[in-house]
């Protein structure tokens, strides 16, 4: 018998293959149910709604994103400063954001349940993001690379700032492709995150 993991992403894989292919307001915890092999009453014990059981596939979706930028960062060999690791990392989650079919599908056809699972309520995947960012923050600020305050405020900035990039990307379509979208929001990080420079006495 499959273990109740393996049923859990069976269905948010069916889900997310429905919500790619007709968006949200088109699917049905009966199409999931259909398409992940299992009966109703599976779903429904999991699942009150459409609505709730994408908010947990998104995160499963950015948990994934944030590992694999994480494990991407742990390969990289490098002298280069906690700060600009840190850019990288985040602009890295920003283009893995951009690039995935079911945050596209979202952003394009049903942004407000995206404004709503990202903007009204600090959900999982953000608290995730939050304890990979505030770390490396405090530890940017010891190796002097980022500016002094608050760890946990910068990493909530720094976090609200990525999403907001990603969520609000066809504001730029006229202006900047992705590439520029992304170098654009890595000047951005970074320059919020240096040090200030210290201005000399008279």
């Amino acid at each position: 018998m499959a273990s109740k993991r393996n049923v859990e992403d069976e269905i948010l894989d069916a889900a997310r293959a429905c919500v790619e292919s007709f968006g949200v307001r088109r699917t049905t915890l009966t199409d999931v149910a259909r398409r992940a092999g299992v009966s109703r009453p599976t779903v429904y014990r999991r699942w009150p709604d459409v609505t709730a059981l994408v908010a947990d596939l998104l995160t499963r979706e950015l948990r994934r994103i944030l590992i694999a930028e994480e494990m991407a960062a742990g390969n990289e060999d490098s002298e280069e400063s906690v700060r600009s690791g840190l850019v990288r990392h985040a602009t890295g989650v920003a283009r893995a954001m951009l690039a995935h079919p079911l945050v596209g599908r979202i952003i394009d056809t049903e942004p407000e349940l995206l404004a709503t699972y990202t903007f009204h309520r600090l959900g999982s995947s953000h608290k995730a993001a939050l304890e990979l960012v505030a770390p490396a923050i405090a530890d940017g600020q010891d190796d002097g690379s980022i500016r002094d305050g608050d760890p946990a405020v910068l990493a909530h900035l720094v976090m609200v700032t990525v999403q907001n990039t990603v969520t609000s990307h066809r504001l730029f379509a006229e202006v900047l492709d992705i590439d520029g979208l992304v170098a654009e929001l890595s000047a951005l990080l970074d320059g919020y995150l240096r040090p200030r420079e210290r201005k000399e006495g008279p």
